[in-house]
């Protein structure tokens, strides 16, 4: 199998080149100076040059307060950008993997949600993702559409500046005061358990929605403080509501997901977050 992976050096495109490859899965890993996907030429002459078996897009315009201000960037990134690769996989007939996020989902429901729940967005961030979302299942048949939530990696996240891990080590070992909010309730996951798992996924052809979570959930504020109690930290901390920050997108309160479809296809859920946050903590300075 050749693979074109869109944002092979990002956070999540980081874990699938390695893991894939550690599987013999040929990657072409694809930059933003290798492709612009907002840029119908761009893609159409990068992805017709490689001529992939499978194109997986980790690209996306996630900062998820920057998008407030900035609707077209998001939608041309989200939506016009997903709407190019979509193009291109019609042209040569091959299966897209797309990603996208618990935040098309408003965080009213009583209970965990599963890939069939009715998606209500309730900021510009959620509404472009779930609008990609949209488009694939329109117009494609041979789709993976990846949900998502709290990712973490090594490699960070460009667009964020570092991952959530490692802001509060810093800030701990800065001796800062920290807040985190203890009202919105999500399950952090392993960048490196999508890309384990996704591997199971593909190998098996049933195309649709798949929600991909490690298990369990948790508030940032109980996630920060399994951070803090793994790497032996004591620092000033205490828990507040959202309002405090004062953020421009509204965020979900509850947006956990539950990967029903893929137990349905016969693959085991991904462990505990805890367990997983434990192997990254361990392996965090390898």
């Amino acid at each position: 199998m050749k693979v074109a992976l869109i944002g092979v050096n990002g956070q999540l495109g980081t874990d699938i080149n390695r893991y894939f490859y550690e599987n013999g899965i040929k990657i072409y890993g694809l930059k933003h100076k290798d492709i612009e996907v907002c840029d119908p030429e761009s893609v159409n002459g990068s992805i017709t040059k490689i001529n992939p078996d499978l194109v997986i897009n980790t690209s996306a315009f996630h900062n998820v307060d920057s998008c407030e201000d900035e609707i077209m960037k998001a939608f041309d990134v989200n939506v016009l950008g997903v709407k190019n690769l979509v193009d291109i996989c019609l042209k040569i007939d091959i299966p897209l993997i797309h990603f996208s996020t618990d935040y098309v989902f408003d965080g009213t429901k009583n209970g965990m949600y599963i890939e069939t729940d009715c998606p209500n967005p309730i900021n510009i961030y959620g509404i472009s993702k779930h609008s990609g979302e949209l488009l694939i299942s329109y117009r494609l048949r041979k789709y993976f559409i990846i949900r998502v939530s709290g990712l973490y990696g090594h490699a960070g996240s460009s667009g964020k500046g570092g991952n959530f891990i490692e802001l509060m080590i810093r800030l701990a070992k800065e001796n800062k005061d920290i807040k985190v909010v203890n009202d919105q309730i999500l399950t952090p996951t392993s960048t490196q358990d999508i890309a384990k798992k996704m591997i199971e996924l593909i190998k098996l052809e049933e195309y649709g929605i798949y929600h991909m979570t490690n298990s369990g959930y948790c508030s940032w504020y109980d996630f920060a403080e399994e951070i803090f109690k793994l790497m032996d930290l004591k620092p000033r901390f205490e828990p507040v509501k959202s309002e405090v920050f004062g953020a421009k997108a509204k965020r979900p309160y509850f947006s956990v997901l539950d990967n029903k479809h893929l137990r349905e296809a016969g693959l085991q859920d991904l462990r505990h977050w805890k367990l997983a946050l434990k192997e990254y903590i361990n392996n965090r300075n390898n």
